[in-house]
Formats: C-alpha cells, structure tokens, sequence
C-alpha cells in the first residue's frame, strides 16, 4: 500500500483525568510477566538509494499472551544504530500510525532526517504491528470492489442513502468472521502495546524513548498507562480524544469538523493569483472554492467521469476522498487535487485518479485496518440510528458528506471485544510532549485538547499554527521541530504550553 493511501484512510484519534486503567486482567499480567523474550538477530537490509545502515530482524509474539508459550506470530522490526555510540543514551522508537501503517516503511521515510537531528543520541528503531508489512498477517479474502477506498470507508449514496453501505458492511464483517480466524481476532490496540514492551525486552532496554504519530500517539498513550515504568521521553504527535468508550469510531466522527477547519487552508492557496500560471486557480475568491467544489461533487454523483484507469471512473464519492486525503498533506498534495477538478471540469479530459482510488487495497491491509478498529471497541448496532446521524452530519458538514456517521463493517462484528479500553488519566511520569497543527484534517485539534487534559501534568502540548496531518519533521516548521528535538535530545521540555507561529 503506498504512503498516499495510509495518509488517507488514518482515522482520527474527552477523557476525564480519572484515576484507573481498565486494560487486563490480573492473569493476563502474571501470564506477561513469566514470559521469556529471546534476543534480536540483526541483519543488513539496506535498499539501493535507501536509507543507509538499516538492519532487520524478527520478533516472535505471543498470538494470545493469555497463552506465552503457544502459537507465536512474527513481527518486522528495524533499525539504524546510532553512529556516535559516545553520544548514544538509548533507543528512540517510532510508533506508525493508522491503523494498518508499516513502521519499518516510516522509519525508511523518517529515519535519515531523524538521525541528523537525534545527533547520535538514539538507535532509531520500529516495526510492523501484527497484521501489517513484514509481520504476520491475516486476510478477510474480500472481493476486490469492497476493497476499494471509496467502499471499504463507508461513503453514503448520493443523497445520503446507506442501504449499499449496510449490505457491504454485512458482507465485510462476516467474510472477516469466516476467514480472519485467530489472527485478525488478535489485532488490537491492547496486543500492540504488548508487543512494544516485547519488544523494549528483546532489546535490552530498562526504558524507551518514542514518537508516535496519529494512532500511534494512542498505542503510546496507552503504552505510557500501562508501563509508565518504562517510558523515558515520549512524543505523541497528531493525537486526538482517547475516550475509551468510543476510541476509533469517535475519531471517526470528529473528521467532518476536521475537514471544515483544514479546507479555507486549501481554498485560500487554490484562488491565489500565483495560481494563474499554472491552469489551477480554481477561483477568483476564496470563499468560492467550497461551493464550486461541493457542486462538482454532486455533478458526478450524476453522472461519473472516465478516468484514465479502465473501469475506474471519478465519482462523487471518489472526489471527495481524493480532498480528505489532500487536506492531509501539503502543497504538492493540493497541486494533485487541483489537477483532478480541472480534469473533472474539462469536457474532454480524463482524470487521472490517485493512485489510492485506482485500485483496491490487499487484502491484508484491508484486514489489518478493519481489524484494529472493530477489536478495539464495541460499535453500536442499530441501523436507524445510523442513518439518522448521517442526515444530520452531512447537513452540517457537507465536505464529508456523513462519511464519518455512517454505518462500518464494525456495527456487524462477530467478535465482540474481549477487552475494556485503557482510560488514559494523569497518573504517571511528567514525560510527555505533544505536538499539534492548529488545523489537521484527521486529529483535530479540538480532540488533541481531550488528550491534553486526560494527561494533565503529565504532558505539554506545542501547538503549530499550521494545516495537515502530522508535524513534527513535516511542515518546515522550524519553532516546533526545534522544540521536540531538544525534547528528545536534551530532555528539556517547555514548563507550560506553547504556539508556534507558521
């Protein structure tokens, strides 16, 4: 799966500070407890043009920690060692987010620009989470059109209509009952964190240090909650609203304001006069965009438009996923969007789609996705309730157009979650850093404040005046880049809150 397409299908991460942990139970923590880790066998795995000094090995997991000694699974793990071992003070891991991204992948995306500003002071290390990448795996065996983007994200009809979407969503849930077997069923929020102290073990680490992104900020969250022993200096960046009794499905929901704070950002750049000589001024005023862009929409929701992959035209639906994922990045990500509507608008051009709408997710990251956020929580079940909220979301956010109420293949699991979520609360070291755009369109800031006030003490949050998903190392932004570099590097961390202009 390309980068494109696990920037677009993250889900968006109040919970009161109150005092317990709900996660396991005691058996479960002897059962971890007793369990021998062997040691890691390390490998060269550096790609030509790829990030230099890489090394890979594998780390076997319990399949049930409630059964240390039975099946195991494997997980892909890698890193670079720290090439001043004098400087060097540990181990720095990278938490990918998602759920269903490859953190062996982010560590070759992030690793070369993390080494220049760690200094030397950390080996960089991550994995693949169970059922992602190089780890073991687990498949739904869903046919291809229920793995695309636009079907697998349960986008409603053109006037909002979800019968499609609960018959899919039935489709899905039960074919992940039938073929997911014992594997799927392990892939949870709870096993991960599990395996991450794993993991420290295999390592010969008393503690880590970490920086999580997106979900990842949540597995870390939960990680510092159950081991806070264990956590040295911790980076949570993009995080959003870890109330337990709705987790991924209330990150879900909180994309539709998400999208409206984030779009004036790409409204704003796409009427700019600099535009012009580039065919993608798309309007003479800002304040014209939304509207050009929503009628377009609703254009192809009409009629669909041939694009350049057979069999694959631009829709409605397709437009809109291809703006969710664009407010996640950057200018060449709004260059790629501007393109698309020009084509859409153009008689006689065919898009060119996004390489995340051209063809259907494996089967594997479909599962691992899907896995993830139905293990982690119970989804409610009533159908009516669903379509009742995607009339009133759509009405009040048309960008989303009731994506984020709709019904999902997890209102029709087969296997209840057999775990209470972790309340993250204020108990623990004061050793936290967050970092946050103002305006992301996935982990919006409105729920990084729930986290921040979960935390309490514990943490500081670095606000950046800035749009997307992501900020550290992501933006250019020097004010907050500098701040969690000297965090990690140094250990010193700002005594309040603070904002950083763009």
């Amino acid at each position: 799966m390309t980068t494109y397409t696990h920037r677009a299908l993250l889900l968006t991460l109040s919970a009161a500070a109150v005092a317990t942990t709900l996660t396991t139970t005691a058996p479960m923590a002897r059962a971890e407890a007793a369990t021998a880790v062997p040691a890691l066998s390390w490998r060269p795995c550096a790609e030509p043009g790829g990030l230099a000094g890489k090394e890979c090995a594998e780390l076997p997991v319990p399949l049930d920690y409630r059964d240390p000694d039975g099946p195991q699974l494997t997980l892909a793990v890698a890193r670079v060692r720290s090439e001043r071992p004098a400087a060097r003070r540990g181990t720095l891991l990278m938490i990918a987010g998602g759920p269903g991204t490859s953190g062996v992948r982010r560590l070759e995306q992030k690793g070369e620009a993390l080494r220049k500003e760690m200094a030397g002071a950390y080996d960089l290390v991550s994995f693949d989470p169970r059922g992602v990448g190089g780890s073991t795996t687990a498949s739904c065996e869903l046919d291809a059109d229920d793995r695309q983007l636009v079907t697998l994200r349960s986008w409603p009809g053109p006037n909002g209509e979800i019968a499609e979407n609960v018959a899919r969503s039935r489709r899905i849930a039960a074919a992940c009952g039938r073929h997911g077997g014992a594997v799927l069923r392990s892939i949870t929020t709870a096993n991960e964190v599990r395996d991450i102290d794993r993991l420290r073990q295999a390592l010969g680490e008393r503690k880590l240090s970490a920086w999580g992104v997106s979900y990842g900020t949540y597995v870390g969250a939960v990680y510092g909650q159950k081991y806070p022993q264990h956590t040295d200096r911790w980076v949570l960046d993009s995080s959003g609203d870890p109330d337990p009794s709705r987790l991924e499905r209330g990150w879900l929901r909180n994309m539709s304001a998400a999208a409206d704070d984030r779009f004036p950002d790409f409204a704003a750049w796409a009427a700019d006069p600099a535009r012009e000589s580039q065919g993608l001024r798309l309007a003479q005023r800002a304040e014209d965009v939304r509207p050009m862009v929503l009628a377009l929409a609703q254009s192809l929701d009409r009629k669909p438009k041939e694009s350049t992959t057979v069999g694959v035209p631009l829709t409605g639906n397709r437009l809109r996923q291809a703006l969710q994922s664009a407010l996640y990045g950057n200018e060449d990500s709004f260059t790629q969007l501007a393109r698309l509507i020009r084509a859409a608008q153009d008689s006689a051009a065919r898009p060119v789609l996004p390489a995340d709408l051209a063809q259907p997710l494996r089967n594997q990251d479909a599962a691992a996705v899907m896995a993830t956020i139905c293990n982690d929580v119970r989804w409610p079940r009533s159908v009516s309730a669903y379509k009742r909220a995607v009339t009133a979301d759509r009405s009040r956010h048309p960008l989303t157009a009731g994506l984020p109420a709709n019904v999902t293949a997890c209102t029709f699991w087969k296997d209840v979650p057999t775990e209470q979520p972790t309340r993250i609360t204020a108990d623990g070291p004061s050793n936290i850093l967050m970092v946050q755009n103002l305006r992301d369109p996935s982990t919006p800031y409105f729920g990084a404040l729930k986290m921040r006030s979960a935390l309490a003490d514990r943490a500081r949050l670095v606000t950046l005046d800035h749009g997307g998903h992501g900020a550290y190392l992501a933006n250019g932004n020097a004010c907050g880049d500098r701040t969690v570099t000297t965090f990690l590097t140094s250990g010193r961390r700002p005594q309040h809150d603070v904002s950083c202009a763009d």
